[in-house]
């Protein structure tokens, strides 16, 4: 493997530096005595996903857990694990007040949040890899999760895997994910009773009032019921900006001796009004300066709404003592109406932009299922865990959407217009009051995989194959099919684990993702300019992984370290045919490093930094080959720690520094961003009424109101540029009767 040439900025060899004495900072006494790791947890013993092994237990200082799910191979304890994994407990997504999977995310170094192209999506680029918020899995099936954002209420833990994962997780039907995958676990009722009412307020009057309600009923109280609702409303500190949301989940779950089943039922409805849009540095153009934190240039007539239902089922029986079967099934239905806009600056110094009005309705309806085996067996002395499973998708995706004519306005000063009718120049496609077909996309697989044990399991290795079929139908906007793909391939899996104490693991994997290809776009967000392949379907491909690491435990704390490389095609625009194809490669290398746990007695810590080095190795004419790949920065620094405080029982304060450096907005690297660091702080108390817990969180993000371009780009070939947000307030309250 190809070790990273990469730059380091004095903070991050500073940690870097810190990171192996940080791995031998536990003590003996340090080791002795974990009995006070977390004020007010709440240990969910209950299974997550009607498996026998159920939640991976909380590591100490209960921010993490010991281990997660691993897709086909179950949930495994992270010195077990071939791959580089975090799962963020329930606990602190409410000590940080955490309101989506993208709030959970901030404390990973691995990870930095983007957005869709044009629209609000939330998506996370890990590894320096788009990860779309509609390929993160729902309780181990994709496809699940609302398209745009997800409310926490719903979610027990937060599962990144970083790296390839085709073998065990599928490909991600979304066509991302290359760098990793996420998987959201569902609340289940526990062994107590829960019975929790929140309450919240926030910058610019924003307000919330949330319930969790859970109970256990039945001889050996075998069926339980786990009830979330929220509703919240106001502004999010950004001026005019508005934020609406509703949901509402029910969990169940029962088990016999034998036989453990769940169902899950979820519904989301979400509304921005006069969100703050990304804007893209015109060609040829500097970045222009962040504007002020709190200023909004949003249209006021723009919005984008959002409502999706969805459910799941699953089942697991032993057939015997070595032997269990599974079987899943997962639905969504969701629908999306916007009207948005796209400014694409026009001189850098004065922030002038030209724009246009852009409308489009989405409507999805996604079919998932998975069965499987399991079986354990011995042959000549080495141990076997054996996984099979078969897997299906399909998802049906009914687009329409209309530009108007230009306007001017700018980002420093903006100009407020009417909204702009259409003309008969105007590009469309569909009717946005009837949205018909456009997508069609089926997959399905068989997958096995077997990991072998020797040596007194101190060596676990892990073979394994997928394959995988995709189809991918097209349709034109006025309901003709179009283009499509029919294609299969194999996707292989070898991993290695070295136990070579009870502390230290090491390990290698070598990994693929297969991805489906490529739309071709329908428009360029430019009414003047034609995709000459428009709505094409491209054939998948495959990017290639090879990694090392260790891991290494020490009493309560915890420490990782993981070196990659991943090759993957890239898709573009030839902006002499244009004709979008897959005409590049880039490769993202780079070093992992990450802390976790309670080292000292009521200190807490969590924290990582990754260094990337992203280049584009083959362009068209060889023009940018060993340029910086768009949106992904040398480096990313999260330090996190909690602290109770002496002599003050019940009262924790906690800060979070996040650092990201600078990174480019275009393939030819002239458009840069600069670096940014941003600080958050929180506080949370305890309080005993009467036999009733109270518990009071605050917190404030970007304390010092730091102006800044958070990120570049995440969609294919483009470099558009997220504003990092202004400091906000949030005070919640938390009772438990």
């Amino acid at each position: 493997m190809q070790i990273p040439r990469l730059a380091i900025s004095p903070v991050a060899a500073a940690v870097l530096g810190l990171w192996l004495p940080l791995a031998d900072a536990q003590t003996p006494a340090a080791a002795a005595d974990t009995s006070s790791a977390t004020l007010g947890t709440v240990t969910v013993n209950a299974s997550a996903d009607a498996s026998a092994e159920g939640l991976s237990q909380p590591f100490a200082g209960g921010q993490v857990a010991r281990g997660g799910r691993v897709g086909l191979l179950g949930t495994q304890d992270n010195m077990d694990t071939p791959f580089n994994a975090t799962s963020y407990t329930h606990d602190l997504l409410q000590d940080q007040q955490a309101r989506s999977i993208g709030d959970v995310l901030q404390n990973d170094a691995a990870v930095r949040l983007s957005r869709g192209y044009g629209n609000y999506q939330q998506l996370y680029v890990v590894r320096g890899f788009a990860l779309y918020s509609d390929d993160i899995s729902y309780n181990g099936l994709y496809g699940l999760v609302p398209r745009q954002y997800m409310l926490t209420e719903f979610i027990e833990r937060v599962e990144v895997l970083r790296g390839a994962n085709s073998l065990i997780n599928g490909a991600a039907p979304g066509g991302s994910g290359v760098g990793g995958s996420i998987n959201l676990l569902p609340k289940r009722a526990t062994g107590e009773p829960i019975s929790q009412v929140n309450a919240g307020i926030g910058s610019d009057s924003q307000a919330f009032v949330s319930t969790d309600i859970g109970r256990r009923f039945g001889p050996d109280q075998a069926t339980g019921v786990r009830l979330n609702a929220i509703a919240s409303s106001g502004g999010t500190g950004v001026d005019r900006e508005k934020s609406k949301a509703t949901g509402l989940s029910l969990g169940l779950d029962w088990h016999s001796s034998t036989v453990r089943l769940s169902a899950d039922l979820g519904y989301q409805d979400r509304k921005l009004d006069q969100a703050r849009p990304s804007v893209q540095a015109g060609a040829g153009l500097a970045v222009p300066e962040a504007p002020g934190s709190r200023s909004n240039f949003a249209q006021p007539w723009t919005y984008a709404n959002s409502k999706d239902t969805f459910g799941t089922v699953r089942g697991e029986v032993d057939l015997n003592a070595q032997l269990t079967a599974w079987a899943a099934l997962g639905v969504r239905e969701g629908k999306e109406n916007n009207v948005l806009t796209d400014p694409v600056t026009t001189t850098a110094a004065s922030g002038a932009t030209t724009q246009f009005r852009f409308d489009n309705a989405r409507k999805d309806t996604v079919t998932t299922a998975e069965v499987g085996l399991r079986g354990k067996f011995s042959t000549a002395g080495v141990k076997h865990t054996v996984s099979t499973t078969a897997a299906s998708f399909e998802q049906k995706s009914r687009n329409a959407y209309q530009f108007s004519d230009s306007f001017a306005s700018s980002i420093y000063s903006p100009v407020f217009v009417a909204a702009p009718g259409y003309s008969a120049f105007s590009t469309a496609g569909g009717s946005l009051a009837n949205p018909l077909l456009t997508q069609q996309l089926k997959s399905s697989s068989l997958a096995i995989a077997d990991t072998l044990a020797f040596a007194g399991d101190s060596v676990l290795l892990t073979l394994g194959l997928r394959h995988q079929s995709i189809k991918q139908q097209n349709y034109d906007y006025l309901g003709p099919a179009t283009t499509k793909n029919d294609d299969s391939r194999t996707t292989p899996l070898a991993a290695v684990v070295f136990k070579a104490s009870r502390n230290l693991s090491l390990y290698a994997n070598y990994a693929e993702s297969l991805v489906k290809g490529d739309n071709a776009p329908a428009f360029s967000f430019n009414p003047f300019f034609a995709v000459a392949n428009a709505n094409t379907a491209l054939a998948t491909y495959v990017s290639r992984q090879k990694e090392v690491g260790l891991k290494y435990e020490q009493g309560p704390l915890g420490a990782s370290a993981a070196l990659f490389s991943t090759r993957q095609p890239s898709a573009f625009i030839n902006p002499v045919t244009q004709l979008y194809g897959n005409y590049g490669e880039q490769r993202n290398s780079g070093i992992e490093l990450s802390v976790f746990g309670e080292p000292v007695k009521g200190l807490r810590l969590l924290g990582g930094l990754t260094l990337l080095d992203a280049k584009q190795l083959s362009t068209p004419g060889g023009t940018n080959d060993g340029k910086d790949v768009i949106g992904v920065p040398n480096h990313q620094l999260n330090l996190g720690a909690e602290w109770d405080v002496p002599g003050m029982r019940g009262l924790a304060l906690n800060a979070r520094v996040l650092n990201t450096s600078a990174q480019y907005a275009d393939a030819a690297n002239t458009q840069k961003l600069l670096s940014w660091t941003r600080v958050d702080v929180g506080a949370r108390y305890l309080v005993d009424l009467g036999g009733q817990l109270l518990t009071l969180r605050g917190r404030i993000d970007n304390l010092a109101n730091k102006n800044y371009w958070a990120s570049a780009g995440g969609y294919p070939g483009q470099g558009y540029l997220v504003q990092g947000a202004p400091r906000t307030f949030s005070l919640t309250a938390s009772v438990d009767f």
